[in-house]
Order: C-alpha cells, then sequence, then structure tokens
C-alpha cells in the first residue's frame, strides 16, 4: 500500500511539472507571448532548473533544447523512482531503456498537450469566439503551429474550418505509434503514467 502512495504522489508530481516544462518549450516553439500572466508563470516555475541547463544546452533553430532534456531527466528520475518503489529496491536498470522510457513519454506527452489545447480551441471558437482571456490566447498560440500547416493546405470550405479533424487524425495516428514504440521499448505497466 505504501508503494502505492508513492508511486501515485509521483506520477501527480511529475506529470504537473513535466506539463509546465513542455508547455515552457511549445511556448517558445510557438513564440507565444511571453508577457501573458500565464506564460510568465511557467517562466517563474522552470527557471530555477533550466537556468543551469542553459549554460550547458544550448538554444538551436528556435527550440529550447534545455526544456526538452529538463522534461526527459524528470521523466527519467521519476520512472526510476517508481521502479523503485515497485520492486522494493534498487534494480538493475539499463540506462538506455530508462532513457528511451522517457523520451517515449515525453513524446506522448507533448502529444497529449497538443491534442487536449485542439479541443480547448475547438470549444472556445463555440463558446466565446474573439475572447482576450490571457488562457484562451495562450492556448490558441501553441496550437497555431500545428493549425495552420493543415489550414494552408485545406480549401476554403464557406467559413467552416475542418483543419481540427485533420490535426485529430494526425495526433492519434503519431500517438498509436508511440503507445506501439513504449510497447516494444518494454514499458508495459509503465506505459502512459
Amino acid at each position: 500500500m505504501l508503494a502505492d502512495i508513492v508511486i501515485t504522489i509521483l506520477l501527480i508530481a511529475s506529470s504537473f511539472y513535466l506539463t509546465i516544462v513542455l508547455l515552457r518549450f511549445l511556448l517558445q516553439l510557438a513564440r507565444a507571448d511571453f508577457y501573458n500572466p500565464i506564460s510568465q508563470f511557467v517562466v517563474k516555475a522552470t527557471n530555477p532548473l533550466l537556468r543551469p541547463l542553459r549554460k550547458v544546452i544550448p538554444g538551436w533553430g528556435g527550440l529550447d533544447g534545455a526544456s526538452l532534456v529538463l522534461a526527459i531527466i524528470v521523466q527519467a528520475i521519476t520512472f526510476f523512482l517508481i521502479v523503485v518503489a515497485m520492486s522494493g529496491g534498487v534494480p538493475s536498470m539499463n540506462p538506455l531503456t530508462l532513457l528511451t522510457w522517457s523520451v517515449l513519454n515525453v513524446l506522448d506527452l507533448i502529444v497529449t498537450i497538443y491534442f487536449w489545447s485542439v479541443i480547448a480551441v475547438v470549444v472556445i471558437s463555440w463558446i466565446a469566439p474573439g475572447s482576450n482571456h490571457p488562457a484562451i490566447q495562450l492556448v490558441a498560440q501553441i496550437t497555431e503551429p500545428v493549425m495552420r500547416p493543415v489550414r494552408n493546405l485545406m480549401p476554403s470550405m464557406g467559413g467552416l474550418d475542418l483543419s481540427p479533424i485533420i490535426v485529430f487524425l494526425i495526433l492519434n495516428v503519431i500517438r498509436v505509434v508511440i503507445d506501439n514504440l513504449q510497447r516494444s521499448a518494454g514499458m508495459g505497466a509503465l506505459a502512459g503514467m
């Protein structure tokens, strides 16, 4: 029972922090408004661990490599601690396997963030079109890099935007590929955590 409690706490805490770190990565990728109050929270929450990493891992072509590395490190530590809690001791584990699990889970979380962000944009477009709320603006900015290429390829449908359907299809295909890679990597019970 104690192991289940520890695992639950680890999953909740690491998922929350991983989401914030990956939001920082996606906000920078989308060149979102960093003066937005939510962006400021994300920056303040991630700066203590990202500042030292940025000295070693520079950004490249608009990608924040330090944020991705931090997410992978946090995920690797979480998986290691979960395996320790499940086995009752320090397991003999291949570091490459742990790294593979972490990278796959971080990719899955990025796809999940995009999936729910696109759903939010669609729902908000029905309920509160043109809203100036900081959260709504930020979600729209995050999804724009994945929505824009699809919109550019699709012909105009008389004011009806079908690009979210195509984006959902693409995201689900990516999710299936990641899920199969997780199973191939032997994640088993850890997949989806």
